[in-house]
């Protein structure tokens, strides 16, 4: 029995020197010590690809221009974006010009309605271009009126972001089936 006690003794002490692993010691280490959970972890989520990223910033911006939510809209667009519109006017260039012009648009715009589709993005290094089909509802001047087209955009990566420096709208005009005119009458050449 004594053999016993020494040896757990023994054991004992040498817990003491090696780490300290007393009930006090163990108390003080975990006010110390802050235990983690999952919960209380911060983990980043890993970062879409760009496509998705480029996708998910037409969205948005489509949103807003809906919207109407000009800061929403700004971040978008770079503030030397160049934009061609479907309307027959020169290009617009840098925000500001682009964003007057929007506002005269959107004013004689209500119930907007937006949808895209066949959505093409393409990215090289900091520059995307992406390619897509829309069809518009609203009523604009007071008129329930649709539209269909199509755009072009130009991103670049900066600062991380994506943003578009271009955009080329183009509408595409109901065109109705031509009418064929009746055959001209042939008369046959005179007689010698």
């Amino acid at each position: 029995m004594l053999r016993l006690r020494t040896l757990f003794l023994i054991f004992l002490c040498g817990c003491i020197l090696l780490g300290g692993a007393t009930p006090a010691a163990a108390q003080k280490d975990k006010k110390k010590k802050k235990v983690t959970t999952p919960a209380e972890t911060t983990l980043t989520p890993p970062a879409l690809p760009d496509e998705q990223q480029i996708d998910i910033a037409i969205s948005e911006m489509l949103g807003a221009w809906q919207l109407g939510d000009a800061e929403r809209l700004h971040k978008a667009y770079a503030d030397d974006v160049s934009v061609v519109s479907g309307a027959w006017q020169a290009p617009l260039i840098g925000w500001a010009n682009f964003f007057t012009q929007y506002q005269k648009q959107r004013a004689r715009v209500q119930q907007v309605r937006m949808d895209r589709e066949n959505t093409y993005v393409r990215v090289t290094g900091n520059f995307a271009w992406a390619c897509y089909q829309w069809e518009f509802s609203g009523v604009v001047d007071g008129q329930q009126t649709g539209a269909r087209g199509q755009t072009s955009l130009i991103f670049e990566k900066r600062n991380g972001i994506w943003v578009i420096v271009h955009n080329h709208t183009s509408l595409i005009q109901s065109v109705s089936q031509p009418v064929q005119a009746p055959p001209a009458a042939v008369t046959p050449p005179p007689k010698p």
